[in-house]
């Protein structure tokens, strides 16, 4: 079914297992007789796609600056990680919060909100790979064959640090999808009429105790 498209005549139709239900709507309708499976199944794609760009992006950024402070130090290893350590410092929801009521509800800009709010956790674990692998014989001996510091940076550390980045990456999926319907639910996230599991519930606070199927399915 469309997820877009609502009729009157299945308006509150309860789920097919539930007395006045119909296999047309298995998790039931809403109160603008949309399909709730199908607003579900297509708010957890937009809400992958969210995830995987932000995480993309924020892994990128914050990868590169963590090699750089971890391979140059001095100056710029302490500079960056004070600014690191300010991102940390605030809860993730509040300044995520901030940021999106700054740039306003759309998809584009969550992301971006996202990436602003995870970069950190990147650039930490990154320096600290980095101090770890550049003390290795293979780098020292490409730096002393004449190799330039961004080929030994993405050439030689990039590579060795992968793994525990990836790794990063994986445990953060469910989070984001989590602020995502987070912030989605305060009005700031996925903008309407695009669905998903935080605006399903923000739009309908009235339908938490009857109809139940409205608001504890997305919920769920």
């Amino acid at each position: 079914a469309n997820p877009l498209a609502g009729s009157l005549e299945d308006r509150l139709m309860p789920p097919a297992w539930v007395e006045g239900g119909s296999l047309r709507h298995v998790l039931g309708a809403d109160d603008l007789g949309r399909d709730i499976l199908s607003r579900l199944i297509y708010g957890a794609q937009v809400s992958l796609a969210v995830s995987a760009l932000a995480i993309l992006g924020a892994g990128t950024v914050g990868t590169t600056v963590g090699m750089i402070a971890g391979y140059f130090g001095g100056w710029i290893d302490r500079i960056i990680m004070r600014i690191v350590d300010l991102a940390l410092s605030f809860p993730i929801i509040m300044l995520a919060l901030l940021i999106a009521a700054l740039f306003g509800p759309s998809l584009v800009n969550i992301i971006i909100v996202l990436m602003i709010v995870l970069w950190s956790p990147y650039a930490r674990m990154a320096r600290g790979e980095t101090l770890r692998v550049k003390k290795l014989d293979y780098v020292d001996l490409a730096r002393t064959a004449g190799a330039s510091d961004v080929y030994i940076i993405f050439r030689h550390i990039l590579p060795n640090i992968a793994g525990a980045l990836i790794v990063l990456a994986t445990l953060q999926v469910g989070t984001v999808i989590v602020l995502e319907a987070s912030l989605s639910f305060l009005g700031v996230g996925v903008p309407p009429p695009t669905p998903s599991s935080g605006s399903m519930l923000s739009d309908r606070p009235n339908f938490i105790a009857s109809p139940w199927w409205v608001s504890l399915l997305p919920g769920l």
